[in-house]
Order: C-alpha cells, then sequence, then structure tokens
C-alpha cells in the first residue's frame, strides 16, 4: 500500500484490513508513507494488527513506481495484492483475491472495475464537480446528512479534513450508505465489456483491467515479467504497462466483482489528465504494437469495447494481408501517436492530412479495399482521423 498525505483516508483502510476473514498468521500489509509531510509517521505507533505489518518510509519521495516496487521487495508472500492506500475493503476481500491463485499460477485478478467511490471526509480542498455530487448525494442519507450539516455549519472554511465517516461506522456497517457506483468503470462494463465474461475471453485489450489500486498478481510470475517500470513519473499508465507484459506473458486476466473495494473520495491534482497522457506516450514508445497504440482512440473517442473491436479487424488484416497495405498500417500508427501527442502539449486533436496527393490516393484506395472486407470498425476509426 502506497501512500502520501493520506493519513486519515490509510488509517481507516487500515483498520478496515482488521476485519478480513482470512487468517491472520498467512497475510502481511505493508505500508509504504512515501515521506508523507502530514500525520502518516505516527501510524506505527497507532496501530497495532494481529497480522504482519510494516511501515517503510524512504528517505526521499520515490514515487508510485518505485514506491510500489519497494514493497514488491520487501514482501514475503507467494501473492502480491496492490491496493491504494485510500481502498476500503469488504471482510472476505483478501479471501476472494486469494482463491484465485490458488491453482493457477499465470492469473491477474483485477478488483478495480468494480470499484465504488464514498465520502468518509469532507474537505474544502474537493472540486466543484465534487461537491455538486456531495450535495446532492450525501444529504438525502437518514444518519449522515446530519455530520454533514456540522461541516456545512461550522467547519467549511477550514482546510482540515472532517470525518463523516468513523470506525464505528465501520464497525456497524454504516459506511457503505454513502458509496456509490464508479461512473466511468461503470460505463465500461456496460457497453459491453461485460459480454467477455469474467475472464475476458477473447477481448484483445485485458491489461487495461490490470489497475493498481486493486489486483493481485503470483509473485513468481511477476519475478518473471519484472517489477514496474520506474521510468514512469507522476500519474498514469505504468500500471498499464506492467499489465501489458502480463498479458503478453500468457496470463489470465478475471475481473471479479467480489474482490472490489471502496475508494475513498479526495481533491485530485490538476496535473493528472497532462501527466497522464505523457505517461501513455511512453508507453505507446516502448511497445509500438497497435494494442498498445489503440489506447489512443479512447480519445477520439471510442470506448474500450469499440477499441477491442478495432484492434481486433486491425490483427485479422495483418494476419491476411501481411505485406500489403503498408501506408494505411504507417499512417493509422502515426495518427495514434499524434493524439496523444497532441493531449499531453495540451493542444486539441486535429485530424490528420496527408500533404502528398500520391499518397492520399493510395490511403482512400485502401481504405475502400478494407470497407469492402467488411472491417468497418477499423476503416471508419481510420476515416475519423484522417482528412484527405
Amino acid at each position: 500500500m502506497p501512500s502520501f498525505n493520506k493519513y486519515e483516508y490509510v488509517s481507516l483502510s487500515l483498520y478496515c484490513l482488521l476485519k478480513q476473514t482470512f487468517d491472520f498468521s498467512k497475510f502481511e500489509v505493508i505500508l509504504i508513507d512515501d515521506c508523507s509531510n502530514d500525520l502518516t509517521p505516527r501510524i506505527p505507533k497507532e496501530f497495532d494488527p494481529p497480522f504482519k505489518f510494516k511501515y517503510v518510509r524512504p528517505s526521499i519521495n520515490q514515487g508510485r513506481s518505485r514506491a510500489r516496487n519497494l514493497g514488491i521487495k520487501l514482501s514475503e508472500g507467494e501473492v502480491i495484492i496492490f491496493l491504494d492506500g485510500e481502498m476500503l475493503t469488504e471482510p472476505d476481500f483478501i479471501e476472494n483475491h486469494y482463491k484465485h491463485h490458488v491453482h493457477d499460477k499465470n492469473v491477474v485478478v483485477c478488483g478495480a472495475m468494480h470499484y465504488r467511490g464514498i465520502y468518509t471526509f469532507l474537505t474544502s480542498n474537493f472540486n466543484r464537480q465534487q461537491w455538486e455530487h456531495i450535495n446532492d448525494f450525501v444529504p438525502r442519507d437518514p444518519y449522515f446528512i446530519f455530520p454533514y450539516k456540522e461541516y456545512k455549519k461550522n467547519h467549511q472554511t477550514s482546510n482540515m479534513s472532517f470525518p463523516l465517516i468513523t470506525k464505528k461506522d465501520i464497525d456497524e456497517n454504516r459506511f457503505k450508505d454513502l458509496s456509490f457506483p464508479n461512473w466511468y468503470f461503470t460505463q465500461v462494463l456496460t457497453n459491453g465489456l461485460n459480454d467477455f465474461g469474467m475472464d475476458l475471453s477473447d477481448f484483445k485489450i485485458p491489461y487495461i483491467a490490470f489497475l493498481t489500486g486493486d489486483v493481485s498478481v503470483g509473485k513468481e510470475q511477476l519475478d518473471k515479467v519484472g517489477y514496474f517500470d520506474e521510468s514512469f513519473l507522476g500519474y498514469g499508465a505504468e500500471d498499464w504497462e506492467l499489465g501489458y507484459r502480463f498479458y503478453k506473458d500468457g496470463a489470465r486476466f478475471i475481473i471479479d466483482p467480489s474482490t472490489f473495494c471502496y475508494h475513498q473520495e479526495h481533491p485530485t491534482s490538476s496535473n493528472n489528465f497532462p501527466e497522464a497522457m505523457g505517461n501513455l506516450y511512453k508507453f505507446m514508445e516502448k511497445f509500438p504494437n497497435f494494442d498498445v497504440l489503440a489506447l489512443a482512440l479512447e480519445h477520439a473517442p471510442l470506448n474500450f469495447v469499440q477499441i477491442h473491436h478495432v484492434v481486433s479487424q486491425y490483427n485479422e488484416l495483418c494476419e491476411k494481408y501481411p505485406q500489403q497495405y503498408r501506408e494505411f498500417k504507417e499512417t493509422y500508427h502515426r495518427m495514434l501517436f499524434k493524439i496523444v501527442e497532441n493531449l499531453k502539449n495540451s493542444q486539441p486533436i486535429t485530424k490528420f492530412h496527408e500533404s502528398d496527393s500520391i499518397l492520399s490516393k493510395i490511403l482512400t484506395e485502401q481504405v475502400n479495399e478494407i470497407k469492402a472486407q467488411h472491417w468497418y470498425a477499423l476503416a471508419h476509426s481510420f476515416e475519423e482521423l484522417y482528412s484527405n
């Protein structure tokens, strides 16, 4: 569990782990305090669990990838569960992850796509959209409306985090009343991903489910494919990059709703999007394969199931015509790089224009031939990006 300046959140997350049904003698929890300057260093004195607990504070800030790698190196178990420091868990959380690893050594168990959001603390640092949701959602609850009113009346000018949910609410299982579906992943699942089943059978980009907020892998396989790439700095893509290596190594991906968590909502950084695009570009440069480059189409915008169909048809094209359609393939690759390059530089996405009239004519002919093969997802996604 990596954490940076989230003392209140990680304290609740650790408290939830005390409720686990899994044998306390058979798991450990490693908290990497990445040089927090809040009250996080108090945790070793405040938290005395019945399971093995390691609190580690490096001398300098490590960042996400290095912090997780440090945790991996210090781990002693055969199965590693990556869990963000602000996640609340159900009592059978570890049990539900572990059962998949008992008979399958090369499996990735993904819970993050089913996570639910939850408001545990109120702060003036929430953005306008978050406060609109809080003001609409929280007062509907007959119990939590009272701490909400207390905050509004006496604490909303403070920068301090005001507790909306307490350890007592966790003890009494009341905290769930303030949880809600994550709109982004709910859309991903309902827009067709559920149709591929829990094991994402035949899904062409399963590694998108590798989200380090809540995912587990076998330590032996992790040692084989390698740890997080520490050149990824800031927010985003370091988890997909590792997930892609598991995918290429033949790992089976499982999206198990019983391994979900509750994500404690917190203020977010305005730098997250450009950082994510910079890291996505780095991922694309490291693996310039179409099933990675196609992630750019999310900003075209296509959903992940539509991207799956584009990748599937591109694979069919390459299998049937490995030496043909070179101009189409190269141009598509360039356009996908250009999308992310523009986004990381805060520039708008514009249609790609080919100034060479001869090449433009060739591309038009090739797109029409691809349509004749009924590869419409591939052809139309290309046309949406290309201007002749």
